[in-house]
């Protein structure tokens, strides 16, 4: 596995997947790059961890699916009514599309599975805006 040079300053990425597993993959990979990392299942358990930790977060990494037919995008958008901030959709589907009613939210969108090459470069361009 290819490895990431420290993150500058120790930014702090929130994480948001249904999926334990993928959870704690992700963010044992991005701690290993020097991330800090704030992981949970929906948006709204990451806003109560943002809120005990009183710092604002540099992004957001979800799924696109989630548990209780809820989207990332939901989660997303849940986030960034708190905080500015960019977001990346990971997701499986070949087109993610937003639910009805939803407004048009902007983010970057990766493709399972995951390279981590490219995973890596979208957080250095994403960090260099």
């Amino acid at each position: 596995m290819k490895t990431a040079q420290a993150a500058p300053s120790a930014k702090l990425i929130v994480v948001i997947d249904d999926d334990p597993a993928i959870l704690d993959g992700m963010s044992g990979l991005l701690r290993g790059w020097g991330y800090r990392v704030v992981a949970a299942a929906s948006g709204g358990a990451a806003l109560a961890r943002l809120a005990k930790l009183g710092e604002q977060p540099a992004l957001i990494i979800c799924d696109y699916h989630l548990r209780d037919g809820k989207y990332g995008t939901q989660a997303i958008a849940e986030l960034r009514h708190a905080y500015e901030i960019p977001a990346l959709l990971i997701t499986g589907a070949a087109a993610p599309v937003n639910p009805a009613g939803e407004r048009a939210i902007r983010y970057d969108v990766l493709h399972k599975p995951v390279d981590v090459s490219v995973l890596q470069s979208t957080l250095s361009r994403t960090f260099r805006r």
